[in-house]
């Protein structure tokens, strides 16, 4: 099934429809919207800053509602996370198409107060609905907003000369796990049924909260960033191009789940290319390093360094596992929504 471009826009697009679109300036948005930035900051007082993200949410075709719930406030959730600061307060808007049930409006809006809860996150407002056009319950937005200390997050364009790139979980995590819920008839006809369902729990590590706020515990983080649509290359690209910096990564530094490898090897995948809810990009000073990979360990996330952070902003490259050199980039079609689109068809 062929399909146009789909996925957030990029940065030429941002640059001539969106940038200078914003509204009347205010002195008080310290960090405004910007392509490869999770959040707005926003002056409160002298001492304090509001951090604010938001995201749109769609469910996913054979998985639980539950599972949509749980989505929400995470992928929500996690755009707060990355800038250093624990999230605090959400609302959110829920479209439904006007047959929804009873039983599976519940099962969303359970599932999302018991995230919450979790996270230790308050509901604040929202809107909730039934409408005409929607096939399916969607999150038209998700808005999660933190109150802190003013000098006390980070932001994308953080990176220094000299720090170290950490990459948690590996690439292609919400890739691997979405591909191999739609399409899991086609899996287990090629590979054991263990592997399947590994790559399939996956979908539980689509989130990024727990890693942004171990690692910024640790200390000596300066930037961190959630590698979501176009993947590690395309959220290595956002960091290097906010922080004017450049980068060199190596692939064979990556983690690399079997279950990763799998769902790519099937549908002929970049894993470096595609989506990465639940992978954490941060540069971190090097005597921090080892630091914050220990925390992580500690609450059961795998991490790896995987590059540094140099003066040449010119400089910005991969070496791949095959020896080849290619430049930091953003795809310019995330390679997961064609393979998405082919299992609806």
């Amino acid at each position: 099934m062929k399909v146009g471009k789909i996925g957030k826009i990029d940065l030429e697009t941002f640059e001539k429809f969106i940038r200078s679109r914003l509204g009347r300036p205010n002195k008080k948005v310290i960090v405004p919207p910007l392509t490869g930035i999770d959040a707005a900051v926003i002056e409160i007082n002298p001492e304090q800053v509001l951090v604010v993200a938001e995201d749109p949410i769609f469910s996913i075709p054979g998985q639980p509602l539950e599972m949509f719930g749980w989505y929400t406030v995470h992928i929500g959730a996690s755009d707060v996370a990355v800038m250093g600061v624990k999230p605090q307060y959400v609302t959110y808007t829920l479209l439904m198409p006007p047959q929804t049930s009873d039983e599976a409006f519940q099962a969303i809006v359970d599932s999302i107060h018991r995230t919450a809860w979790e996270l230790d996150l308050t509901i604040v407002g929202g809107h909730t609905g039934y409408y005409p056009g929607f096939a399916t319950p969607t999150i038209g937005g998700i808005t999660v907003f933190a109150l802190a200390n003013k000098n006390s997050y980070v932001t994308p364009a953080g990176a220094r000369p000299g720090n170290e790139i950490i990459l948690t979980k590996g690439p292609a995590i919400e890739t691997a796990g979405i591909l191999s819920v739609l399409r899991e008839k086609e899996l287990l006809a090629k590979y054991p049924e263990n592997l399947v369902r590994r790559a399939q729990a996956l979908c539980r590590q689509m989130t990024v909260v727990v890693d942004a706020l171990t690692a910024m515990e640790a200390g000596g983080v300066t930037a961190m960033h959630d590698a979501t649509e176009g993947g590690v290359i395309g959220g290595l690209f956002e960091i290097a191009t906010a922080s004017k910096v450049g980068l060199v990564v190596e692939e064979e530094a990556f983690i690399y789940p079997e279950e990763v490898k799998m769902v790519c090897e099937a549908f002929q995948l970049d894993p470096v290319t595609a989506i990465a809810e639940g992978s954490l990009l941060i540069t971190v000073k090097p005597e921090a390093s080892g630091r914050v990979i220990n925390a992580l360990k500690k609450k059961g996330i795998a991490a790896s360094i995987i590059g540094e952070v140099i003066a040449n902003k010119k400089r910005r490259v991969i070496k791949r596992l095959d020896g080849r050199w290619e430049p930091l980039a953003i795809p310019k079609q995330d390679p997961f929504w064609p393979a998405f689109f082919d299992a609806l068809t």
